[in-house]
């Protein structure tokens, strides 16, 4: 990679969606929608095991950073990665984190 050719604006973006995901629940949430897996906040604050309220806010703000999509069906919204391209993230997280 030539790092002189990085596009500034894409690098913003990029911090951003970090920022937002480096928090224990939210890696999580991203692990839950790992291989394209769609969950509603119900089904994520029932494995995570906290309140419906703070699943929500944690969603709220991987959402507003980039990293969720989410799609309305019936009364059910369902969360997803909204870029494929971070399925591998948790693997560098745990790379990353699980060394001796």
């Amino acid at each position: 990679m030539n790092y002189a050719e990085l596009n500034m604006e894409k690098l913003t973006l990029a911090t951003e969606m970090l920022k937002a995901i480096a928090h224990p629940m939210r890696i999580a949430i991203v692990g839950y929608l790992d291989d394209g897996v769609q969950l509603t906040v119900t089904e994520i604050h029932e494995r995570l095991g906290i309140e419906q309220s703070t699943t929500s806010h944690h969603l709220g703000i991987l959402k507003s950073k980039g990293v969720l999509s989410s799609k309305r069906d019936g009364k059910n919204t369902y969360y997803f990665l909204k870029h494929k391209a971070l399925t591998g993230i948790l693997t560098c997280i745990e790379n990353c984190g699980c060394q001796d």
